[in-house]
């Protein structure tokens, strides 16, 4: 079905693998158009509760965008490239109403850095490095990297990556909070998997609005706290709610529907 990615379904978990290892999964314009089209799945597809963003092979995630495609772009062609990026892939990934982790094994640069900051939360191997080295080809990161990263990372520390391009390896991304957990590269994917049976057996709905809020917390809306009251307020209204409380007080696991 697909030319550069692959797919996997378990446990309504679905493992999206960026398959180009012999250019260290780089992205280009197929990559970002076949990662549009899965992501619509991902919203769409009710048997997908979440999902994993990882690379194939040990050497990388995504080792950056492909620069070959960079050659005959002007600067609005720079800027339609950057804008698809985000309207197809990077902004649909950090709005998904489903969890969507991402496993770094191996290098993650430039695009494929903005690609891992634009999940919800990020894993990584031991032997992961990342880095937005766009400055040594006289440019910025295009797909997020100068405002996702210093939202998690903090200013001085984004500033410092963005300016001098040099990467950072697994330790140091789990120090400054790039990175949630550091595991072997053979343990990578069933961690992330764990985490992701726990978060699945959340209630959707709940789920949903607790990515929403945090996203407007992130970003600094004055109104967030406004509008966690009123979808804390929404969700009472759901039968997700009514059966999580009602399991809580009869000591059970609950059975959420998503309703």
């Amino acid at each position: 079905m697909y030319q550069t990615i692959l797919t996997s379904l378990e446990e309504n978990i679905l493992t999206i693998t960026v398959n180009r290892p012999d250019k260290l999964n780089a992205l280009n314009k197929t990559v970002v158009e076949e990662l549009s089209t899965v992501l619509n799945e991902v919203y769409s597809n009710a048997s997908i509760r979440s999902a994993i963003i990882t690379g194939s092979g040990p050497k990388a995630f995504v080792a950056g965008a492909d620069i070959s495609e960079f050659g005959s772009l002007n600067s609005q062609a720079g800027s339609a490239l950057a804008k698809k990026g985000h309207d197809y892939v990077f902004d649909k990934i950090e709005n998904s109403p489903k969890p969507i982790i991402a496993a770094v094994n191996g290098f993650a640069l430039g695009g494929g850095c903005e690609l891992a900051m634009a999940c919800h939360f990020r894993l990584c191997s031991d032997n992961a490095k990342f880095g937005q080295p766009e400055v040594n080809l006289g440019l910025i990161p295009g797909y997020g990297g100068t405002q996702r990263l210093p939202k998690l990372v903090g200013k001085g520390k984004a500033m410092e990556m963005v300016l001098s391009g040099n990467m950072i390896d697994a330790a140091e991304a789990l120090r400054i909070g790039l990175v949630n957990y550091v595991t072997s590269p053979e343990q990578l994917l069933e961690q992330t998997r764990t985490l992701l049976r726990t978060i699945n057996s959340k209630a959707p709905l709940a789920i949903a609005k607790a990515i929403e809020l945090t996203n407007i917390a992130s970003n600094g809306d004055a109104d967030g706290l406004q509008k966690e009251i009123k979808a804390f307020g929404d969700l009472f209204d759901t039968a997700d709610a009514k059966e999580g409380t009602t399991a809580f007080l009869e000591k059970r696991k609950p059975v959420f529907t998503g309703k």
